[in-house]
């Protein structure tokens, strides 16, 4: 069996120049889970991915969206949330329901974990139920998507 080796050698483009944080190109940003951090949500973690950090927590409600009931269409729903809160970035964000409604780029970015997450389920055996993922930016340094995504599927 052949295993590829991403470490970098002389010939990676960038191998001399470690970023601001000190890993190489190559190199992974450290990964940290704790989770059941949110008491009143099925299931909850944090998720530090370099200086990201990302909470995640998952929800269950005991009905389906009503497209499905009126298409019959069978089994359980997922369906997300994201939000960076004002505090995650260095100049503060406003909070997006103030303006009334998620920028584009939020509403992407749920449909993407939305996605994602149903992507790894089976729906049938949900039953007539929706698992809400809430995903919440504490601090974003980067990988928000991801973290988010990976996060959801921990607190699952």
């Amino acid at each position: 069996m052949v295993v590829a080796d991403s470490s970098p050698d002389a010939s990676t483009p960038g191998a001399e120049f470690p970023r601001p944080d000190g890993r190489l190109p190559g190199d992974l940003r450290p990964v940290r889970f704790q989770n059941h951090i949110a008491p009143h949500a099925a299931g909850s973690t944090l998720i530090e991915w370099g200086n990201t950090r990302v909470i995640c927590a998952a929800s269950v409600d005991e009905a389906v969206p009503r497209w499905m009931k009126e298409q019959g269409v069978q089994g359980g729903w997922a369906t997300a949330e994201y939000s960076m809160l004002p505090y995650s970035t260095l100049q503060r964000k406003a909070r997006e329901v103030a303006r009334g409604k998620p920028e584009g780029r939020t509403q992407e970015i749920q449909r993407l974990i939305g996605r994602s997450i149903r992507a790894a389920l089976d729906l049938t055996k949900l039953g007539s139920r929706t698992v809400w993922v809430d995903c919440d930016v504490l601090q974003a340094d980067g990988g928000t998507r991801t973290a988010a995504i990976t996060g959801g599927y921990v607190a699952l």
